[in-house]
């Protein structure tokens, strides 16, 4: 009898032992199942004369990311990221001047250009008193993030890049219309990209190179062709498109700052983009050691199709690299 109740306890034990190893295993990663939080904040801070418009989720005292949005999009591309993991991080996502709810200064009384740009968000970042973070990029998103990343290398946690670009090699057939326009810009250069404002230019950059167009939110197109049809958007567009040769001359800067910091960084990113295709995402491999490559068959705007995927995946690298 004696025997028998050794034996039985021994294998409580074990049993024990293992639900132990798995339980602790388990502690790695969070719940995968998908959080919603609708308690989305809307608010404008003044930066020097400019109400800068953003929106905030989560918990200030959680690590924090910043999400920067491309063209012709705003903070608006982030709402399915605000949502679903505000429970878990504290996330801001600014609108440019001229863009989204921002104010829209006339070009004569601010430039248009992406160091400019750049500086009012790094300066927004500041009066927030957000120091340390991690960014994700999109599209505009890149050349202002790593604008603001090589100025202050010491804040920024960890990059997210969603067709964020920062390689020649990433740089794909939809260029073709704007290299003109670096070339020589005139009435003719600025007047062949004109369409890019219309209705249906516009769509196109949400549904090319989607698996499906009735996945895709029309009201994102129709959003940013309000605000592109106020009197100076093109104008004021067009220098941007016209400074965007800029970045490209910093190409090697923020492959230097990448090499040199190490940053975590997770590519999630559309395959089929005109503008950033595939190749983008490759070369981020010659600078970054610690690299989570997630390749998804989608456009431009990879949120819109493929955001639950797109989210876990933020949600896991997170929890892996940045400590609460």
């Amino acid at each position: 009898m004696k025997n028998i109740l050794i034996l039985f306890t021994s294998i409580l034990l074990f049993i024990s032992c293992e639900e132990n190893q798995k339980i602790e295993k388990n502690k790695t990663l969070p719940i995968t199942s998908k959080s919603v939080n609708e308690n989305i904040t809307y608010k404008k801070i003044d930066i020097n004369g400019i109400k800068i418009a953003y929106r905030e989720a989560g918990n200030p005292e959680k690590p924090t990311i910043v999400l920067l949005h491309g063209f012709p999009s705003s903070s608006h591309q982030y709402r399915k990221v605000l949502n679903q993991l505000a429970n878990d991080y504290h996330l801001i996502a600014p609108d440019y001047p001229g863009f989204g709810n921002s104010d829209f200064p006339d070009a004569k009384t601010y430039t248009y250009t992406f160091d400019n740009i750049a500086y009012t968000i790094n300066s927004f970042l500041e009066k927030k008193n957000i120091n340390s973070y991690a960014i994700m990029i999109q599209d505009y998103g890149a050349p202002i993030g790593l604008r603001i990343a090589t100025k202050n290398p010491q804040r920024i946690t960890a990059i997210i890049t969603q067709n964020g670009n920062v390689y020649e090699e990433g740089l794909g057939k939809g260029w073709a219309s704007v290299r003109p326009l670096w070339k020589n810009r005139n009435t003719a250069t600025e007047k062949a990209l004109l369409p890019v404002f219309s209705l249906d230019g516009l769509k196109w950059q949400y549904t090319h190179g989607v698996r499906n167009e009735e996945n895709i939110n029309p009201d994102t197109w129709h959003l940013d062709y309000l605000r592109l049809s106020r009197p100076n958007a093109h104008a004021i567009n067009l220098d941007l498109f016209y400074d965007y040769q800029n970045n490209i001359k910093l190409y090697p800067k923020w492959q230097k700052y990448l090499r040199d910091n190490q940053p975590p960084l997770l590519v999630v990113w559309g395959k089929n983009d005109a503008f950033f295709p595939e190749s983008g995402a490759e070369a981020f491999k010659k600078d970054v050691k610690n690299i989570d490559y997630n390749i998804y068959n989608t456009g431009h705007f990879a949120l819109e199709e493929d955001a639950d995927l797109i989210i876990e995946k933020i949600r896991n690298f997170m929890y892996k690299n940045i400590k609460s």
